[in-house]
């Protein structure tokens, strides 16, 4: 069997095994530590904003982010359908509901037009969305400017997901900076990685220290172990935040890898009908993934296959949150380009350890399909 290409695995390039190591030496392993203050402090520095907490999950960050901003059961929150369902679920966790909202063509994130539309006509219903889930999908940042004209006119709440953007910018600003809490992944397939883990920013240091006290049992600052309030246990461990730190040393180095990974298909393939996923002019998106889109689901699904046969892995779009079983009874104001992208889009290998080599034989395996 030919090596297998993976989508985006971790590049374990740095300084991970000296800080796993002084971890071990210090006996520091537990879930507070040294390493975590400095991870969240770094990653704050990265990104520009004040206050972070350190999670095992991107999930657990938009479930707390949530939670900080007042989401309670019976509150409409608007979120994309186009997106993993882990933007989502945490709406859910709260006994909240969603209201899906159809993405735009430029940045295939949610659109500006629809999104208002949707503000109007829950209003008219008498329920006024609460908050918004603004998700950078696949790293490319969405069309910022409009959709927070729309948020402060009518006065709604935003969490940033930015698990999968790290890095992009909107004016060189960064995504997950631009909401009242953002949120970040560090996943094993993300850009960079902790294993599993997310981070919670904002500069409202209100929103932080509750979700710190939330993550860690709502355990009350007492002799004896009193809680009042219902906690979780979600705090990233130091031993984790070590690999966090030194992947937070080279991401300018994964960011530089990324694009031109994607600079690479691009050139590769222009010669075929295929259109790319790209940023806008005042962004800057972290290219974790390369995303295309042929003319047909039928082409899509022969060059995904032909790319399984020769052992490369590739991954369609997101399956809209409206198609999904779980949701699909939830209000969607729709425009059909989730539905469209799902169909005719895949993932291509976008991983910074990609060789020159390993790019020419996924190109060559897609050229041969037209």
């Amino acid at each position: 069997m030919k090596e297998k290409i993976y989508l985006s695995p971790p590049d374990l390039r740095g300084n991970e095994q000296k800080l796993i190591q002084d971890v071990i030496t210090s006996n520091w392993i537990a879930p507070l530590g040294p390493m975590l203050d400095l991870f969240e402090e770094k990653l704050l520095d990265s990104v520009n904003s004040t206050y972070a907490v350190a999670l095992n999950s991107a999930t657990s960050a938009i479930h707390l982010g949530l939670q900080v901003l007042g989401i309670s059961k019976g509150d409409k929150v608007l979120c994309p359908t186009f997106t993993f369902v882990a933007s989502v679920n945490p709406i859910t966790y709260l006994g909240a509901t969603p209201v899906f909202v159809d993405a735009e063509v430029d940045t295939w994130n949610v659109c500006p037009v629809l999104l208002e539309k949707a503000i109007k006509e829950e209003i008219k219903k008498g329920d006024k969305p609460k908050a918004m889930v603004l998700v950078h999908g696949y790293g490319t940042p969405a069309k910022l400017k409009e959709i927070l004209a729309i948020v402060k006119k009518y006065d709604l709440l935003i969490l940033e997901d930015a698990a999968s953007a790290l890095g992009a910018t909107c004016d060189k600003k960064s995504v997950g900076t631009f909401g009242d809490v953002g949120v970040y992944s560090f996943n094993g397939n993300k850009i960079i990685t902790t294993s599993g883990g997310g981070m919670l920013v904002s500069n409202n240091k209100k929103y932080i220290d509750k979700a710190k006290y939330l993550a860690s049992q709502a355990k009350e600052n007492t002799p004896d172990y009193q809680h009042n309030f219902i906690g979780y246990n979600y705090r990233l461990s130091n031993v984790l935040a070590a690999i966090g730190l030194a992947q937070l040393d080279v991401l300018p180095k994964f960011l530089e890898i990324r694009k031109q990974n994607y600079l690479y298909y691009k050139e590769a393939l222009k010669e075929i009908s295929i259109t790319f996923l790209e940023p806008e002019n005042n962004t800057e998106s972290n290219y974790w993934l390369t995303c295309v889109l042929f003319e047909s689901n039928i082409l899509k699904e022969k060059v995904r296959l032909a790319l399984e046969v020769e052992n490369i892995e590739s991954r369609s779009l997101w399956k809209p949150m409206h198609q999904q079983t779980i949701y699909n009874t939830a209000s969607f104001y729709s425009n059909g380009i989730s539905d469209d992208l799902f169909n005719r889009g895949l993932c291509l290998p976008s991983g910074s350890s990609l060789t020159e080599k390993q790019l020419d034989r996924v190109c060559q395996v897609i050229l041969a399909q037209f």
